[in-house]
């Protein structure tokens, strides 16, 4: 046996026991299970990439995140429609502040063509230090994420965001 066919019949083995472990018995919808997996990464994947895009000011890639007609909920106020969404963004997410978004414990739950979502989120605010330093943190808030999904054309969009604050430490800028 070659080092390919090894190596497929180890990764091969694993995978099918998995998916005959995660089907009830008598049930095999391995085409339906495969699409469900694949459609909870690409969301997943989605509330990365918000996150990544708010931390490093990357606010045109929000038009790639959120649908037309999408809706915000969150501490720095209620917005309507992605460019209502992105000005938010932009005003609350300042270039004279470092920001970290921190995203946990993504649930979430397929329906059809749109998801409910539910994320843990530890937002840091920080000011912009001079290079090579390090500046401490100001503000820390720890929130509920909520998020719509819905599959459209161009994949998995958000079509809302809410937040809710849980806890927070040191004073917002």
């Amino acid at each position: 046996m070659n080092t390919f066919r090894r190596a497929l019949s180890l990764w091969t083995l694993p995978l099918a026991v998995l998916g005959t472990a995660c089907t009830p018995a008598g049930q095999h919808d391995s085409a339906g299970e495969l699409r469900e997996a694949l459609d909870h990464h690409q969301i997943t994947a989605l509330i990365d990439r918000l996150g990544r895009a708010l931390d490093e000011g990357r606010f045109d890639e929000l038009r790639a995140i959120y649908t037309a007609d999408a809706t915000a909920q969150t501490p720095g106020g209620i917005a309507e429609g992605r460019d209502a969404l992105i000005t938010q963004a932009r005003r609350n997410h300042s270039a004279d502040q470092r920001i970290q978004h921190l995203i946990s414990n993504v649930m979430v739950d397929i329906r059809g063509d749109a998801a409910d979502v539910r994320a843990n989120l530890v937002a840091t605010f920080a000011p912009a230090a001079p290079a090579g330093a390090i500046a401490a943190p100001q503000f820390t808030l720890g929130e509920i994420y909520r998020f719509d999904a819905v599959r459209t054309a161009q994949g998995w969009r958000l079509s809302r965001v809410q937040t809710t604050p849980l806890w927070s430490t040191g004073t917002r800028p």
